[in-house]
């Protein structure tokens, strides 16, 4: 691991600073929860806690049912990333960084269905592809313990395709269950 050139000092109730190019660049927020583990060789490593991330496998078996059951594109994601994704490229969106539009929706506790199923959607990751951009999708938050955790999205294969209230109830019931899963 290389330096980074920052030095801080713990102070007397052993707090650190982390310098704010850090936290932008880790997209760390005053109140966001930090995991804080070693390693053999004592470097204390802090990362930051995703909370679904927990459940990333479980995810990835709840996105591939969601994209089997309707033959759509699922999604789910954390604060930051994609956590699991089927029916789709994985290269394309798994790990992906999320979209500031789709980071803005989970800050508003939003339900999207993209412009009520017009020809625009929203982007989904920073490095969105603009040809992906005509498909339909609906979004939808993970919320649990009344804060936004994560969203589970469904996007439509193919370009003229429109979303349904039964896909709506469908994104609505993951997220739901996903976040009563977190509560346990």
């Amino acid at each position: 691991m290389k330096a980074t050139g920052v030095v801080r000092r713990i102070d007397d109730l052993g707090r650190v600073v982390i310098p704010k190019e850090i936290r932008k660049t880790l997209r760390i927020k005053e109140g966001d929860p930090l995991e804080i583990f070693t390693d053999r060789e004592g470097q204390v490593i802090l990362k930051k806690y995703s909370p679904i991330g927990e459940l990333s496998e479980f995810a990835a078996g709840y996105a591939e049912t969601l994209s089997k059951t309707t033959g759509h594109i699922a999604c789910i994601t954390d604060k930051d990333t994609i956590i699991a994704v089927s029916g789709g490229s994985k290269k394309e969106f798994l790990e992906q960084d999320i979209s500031k539009e789709l980071e803005k929706l989970m800050e508003d506790k939003e339900i999207y269905t993209s412009k009520e199923n017009s020809d625009i959607a929203m982007p989904i990751t920073k490095n969105e592809n603009p040809e992906r951009k005509n498909s339909a999708q609906i979004v939808y938050p993970i919320i649990s313990n009344g804060d936004t955790i994560g969203t589970v999205i469904l996007m439509a294969k193919e370009p003229k395709t429109k979303m349904n209230e039964a896909e709506k109830k469908v994104v609505q019931s993951a997220a739901s269950f996903l976040g009563s899963q977190m509560e346990i």
